[in-house]
């Protein structure tokens, strides 16, 4: 199964189980966010990400050149706790 394949099988049954009013709120809000044009910066798959440094979650600075140097990279941001 592709990991494509698993996050639509995810996202399916939690919307069987989540309260219709919370899924209409969701699909409005992500709606929104496609309608506002922020996904125009978004960088796609394959494009080579723009060298940046960030801080570690113990606020150690990493960056982006000595990461790819180890070998390949995924990357997953956190946004916080909501």
């Amino acid at each position: 199964m592709t990991l494509q394949q698993t996050l639509d099988q995810i996202r399916e049954g939690f919307e069987k189980k989540a309260p219709p009013e919370a899924l209409t709120v969701m699909h409005r809000a992500t709606d929104d966010l496609r309608n506002s044009g922020i996904l125009d910066g978004v960088i796609g798959e394959g494009q080579i990400a723009p060298s940046f440094t960030l801080e570690d979650s113990r606020g150690i600075p990493v960056n982006l050149t000595g990461l790819l140097q180890r070998g390949p990279l995924v990357m997953t941001f956190f946004r916080g706790h909501w």
